[in-house]
């Protein structure tokens, strides 16, 4: 389990859209072919590709944006793109993503596109558009008013170095004097071996190859790598290191130390755009008030999970809900929710393509016919969530001696079940209004009930869900428990006066 999980949680229901993060650096369109190989062309000793499918992503810097605005962050971003057809595709693209473009400069030179032809899943070629002349310096120096102009409103800067000519040092150098100014983090991922470029910046993201030809020491040979990358912490103003080691994970380099953060994925499918990944969900966190050492584990979470996909595809927040919130890993206390969070985390599992169960009652003294009203709604879908009646709510239904135990004592009992991902408080006497909110998939509802006799069950219908009745297990009621024990009193008392 990550730490500071309930924080997490926090910024990913909601939190991220308090920062604004200011994206720098060099804007890409990549395209993919994709098709059947089945002969060789007649004409040259080439295969001949059969079209099937095709679609464009934000790549380079323009993906590290998406990357931020699928965690909800304001994100902005600046850079350059030319006055065609990519543009527009990829203008389009960020639009749709939320990513705010006004900081992008219209240039002279075309927009940088990677074009990847793909039988099957083997990559048979990739065709770049990128022009190799110097860009005009009145285009350089638009960008750097623009962009100097954004930084002190920001929570966060990310300088997106690919290498193709934005990010000349002039820009990095106005925009960490102005950031350091303005107290704001800058996060830089390399794309050359002098990191003179980038100083007095907070981190500095290299993968291994990078901090092999920034140091000289060959890649291969860990330890002595991270040891050797202390000397750039001092050498740059740097205030720590972030490593991606590919399959390996994460290691940072601190003044006093080193830890690492092992990899996430389960399965590596596809490696572009993950390093894109990890900044933008490393930047956020440290802007959303996360440690950089449970940054980094977000980061390696997301990074995780975007491997697993095709093409460069950036991580949503519903993604990395889902990852920190199956029953048997979230802790107890962070799943008992107000019904604002509620909803969005609702809101997450779905789009993850979670099927939503929702069951109620008043949970006094659990026993086992609760255990197994639960596990049977388990049973109906992905996520189970449990709406639990206030003690006045309680009171009004059951009379004035009940509850035996307070509403606080029994949500965190009942959130501590394997099978409760959620634990939200209701005052009214029946959870109609929170089933409205919440739309379940499936209504369950233990008991001698009729379908139509449950409460909420038209509002489930008519959205598309169903109701479940199951029985109860007979001989098991909070009623019978508390009689039990009044009997049991009634003897000891009987016992005393004969003594």
């Amino acid at each position: 389990m990550l730490p500071e999980l309930s924080a997490i949680l926090d910024l990913l229901e909601g939190g991220f859209g308090r920062l604004k993060i200011l994206v720098v650096g060099d804007l890409m369109l990549d395209r993919y072919i994709f098709g059947e190989v089945d002969r060789i062309s007649p004409e040259a000793p080439v295969p001949v590709l059969r079209h099937a499918r095709r679609y464009e992503r934000a790549g380079g810097a323009a993906n590290v944006a998406m990357n931020l605005a699928g965690l909800g962050c304001q994100t902005y971003l600046a850079g350059f793109w030319g006055d065609d057809g990519e543009k527009n595709e990829l203008a389009a693209i960020l639009k749709q993503g939320g990513v705010d473009t006004l900081g992008v400069v219209s240039g002279t030179l075309p927009t940088i596109s990677k074009t990847r032809i793909v039988g099957r899943v083997q990559q048979l070629l990739r065709l770049d558009i990128e022009s190799q002349e110097d860009r005009p310096e009145v285009e350089n120096e638009r960008l750097l008013e623009r962009v100097v102009g954004l930084v002190g409103k920001m929570s966060a800067v990310i300088l997106s170095d690919y290498a193709k000519g934005a990010l000349t040092p002039g820009l990095c150098e106005a925009v960490i004097r102005a950031a350091k100014a303005a107290g704001v983090p800058v996060f830089v991922d390399p794309k050359t071996p002098d990191f003179s470029k980038y100083s007095g910046a907070t981190t500095v993201c290299p993968n291994l190859k990078e901090l092999s030809l920034a140091t000289g020491v060959p890649a291969h040979k860990t330890d002595e790598l991270i040891a050797a990358s202390k000397n750039l912490l001092t050498e740059h103003d740097l205030s720590f290191l972030t490593v991606t080691m590919s399959e390996k994970g994460i290691t940072v380099v601190e003044p006093g130390g080193s830890y690492h953060s092992p990899a996430r994925a389960r399965e590596v499918f596809d490696v572009s755009g993950a390093g894109d990944t990890v900044i933008a969900t490393l930047a956020a966190g440290v802007a959303g008030g996360l440690t950089v050492r449970t940054a980094v584990e977000l980061a390696n979470l997301a990074a995780g999970i975007v491997v697993a996909k095709v093409g460069t595809v950036p991580v949503a927040r519903h993604e990395l809900i889902a990852a920190l919130t199956p029953s048997s890993r979230t802790a107890a206390g962070d799943k008992v929710v107000d019904l604002e969070r509620v909803t969005k985390r609702v809101a997450e599992w779905r789009a993850a393509g979670d099927t939503i169960v929702f069951t109620n009652g008043c949970f006094d003294l659990l026993h086992v016919g609760h255990i197994t009203l639960l596990e049977d709604c388990r049973r109906f879908g992905s996520k189970l969530i449990l709406g639990l009646n206030t003690d006045a709510s309680v009171s009004r239904l059951k009379g004035p001696s009940r509850p035996i135990v307070g509403e606080r004592e029994r949500a965190r009992v009942m959130s501590a079940l394997a099978a409760v991902d959620a634990v939200v408080l209701f005052d009214e006497d029946t959870p109609l209004e929170l089933i409205r909110a919440l739309k379940p998939n499936v209504l369950v509802k233990g008991g001698d009930y009729s379908v139509e006799t449950v409460v909420g069950h038209e509002d489930v219908i008519a959205s598309g869900g169903r109701v479940e009745i199951v029985p109860t297990v007979e001989g098991f009621s909070t009623t019978n428990i508390v009689r039990k024990m009044a009997e049991g009193t009634k003897q000891n008392e009987m016992v005393e006066v004969l003594r």
